[in-house]
């Protein structure tokens, strides 16, 4: 079997280290200098594709052009709109866009230049260039300046940004997952908005905190590859119909 050889590399903005791309043969991995193993790879992305998969398969069916259903949830006839924390290696990008009508609109935030570069020229294709797609727009920010912007804005927001709430690589994450971070996800989504977040190991505190803001909480397990690998987890976080006062 032939070595991993470095192809690339990417600062993270704000001083936060930088990312390695690395490829062998068709497989590509990406790791963070100094850290341990793959952040993300090619060939183990189950877990990935169920984030992007479980936040959308419902807007395959719900008639978002139906002026009563419009109505109830308080919003106008546009299509779905879905905010992604993370681009990573495009497969959880991949598999929402396999789920979302053709009126869906997909704003992806990546805070690091390099990795989009990436997706457009190296590891694209592997997931079958997804950011080729119309319905997407990339936004080179962080995301939770997009969610504090927000307000009733997106039906889905979905956070794959590090290794979840409780194993985190860069700290700056962290307001993500605290009760300011998901009290600002909680008002960015409409009514019956999901808050789909990944992580690679059970976070019985960040469940709490999601209950205490209000959310109505699923929690999945997933297999990294396949059905098979390592269990990560999804916590679908859905918001109420009717808003707070």
């Amino acid at each position: 079997m032939s070595r991993w050889e470095l192809v690339d590399t990417a600062e993270i903005p704000n001083d936060g280290g930088e990312l390695r791309l690395f490829r062998r043969d068709d497989d590509f991995a990406i790791r963070i200098a100094g850290g341990q193993g793959d952040l993300m790879n090619t060939r183990t992305h189950g877990s990935e594709d169920a984030l992007g998969t479980l936040a959308c398969e419902r807007f395959a069916s719900e008639p978002f052009a139906s002026e009563p259903f419009a109505s109830e949830l308080g919003r106008d006839s546009q299509g779905a709109q879905i905010l992604i924390g993370g681009l990573g290696m495009g497969f959880t990008l991949a598999a929402a866009l396999l789920c979302l009508p053709a009126d869906a609109q997909v704003v992806v935030a990546e805070l690091v230049p390099g990795v989009v570069r990436w997706n457009r020229d190296l590891v694209g294709g592997c997931a079958g260039h997804p950011l080729a797609d119309e319905r997407v727009r990339v936004e080179s920010t962080d995301v939770g300046e997009l969610i504090k912007k927000a307000s009733a804005g997106y039906d889905a927001i979905l956070l794959d940004v590090d290794n979840g709430p409780e194993g985190l690589t860069h700290p700056e994450n962290d307001h993500l997952y605290s009760y300011q971070g998901l009290r600002a996800a909680y008002t960015a989504l409409r009514p019956s908005g999901v808050l789909a977040v990944w992580s690679a190991s059970p976070a019985p505190r960040f469940v709490s905190r999601l209950r205490k803001v209000g959310f109505s909480v699923d929690e999945r397990r997933v297999r990294a590859h396949r059905g098979k690998g390592s269990r990560h987890i999804i916590w679908l976080a859905t918001r109420g119909k009717v808003l707070d006062k």
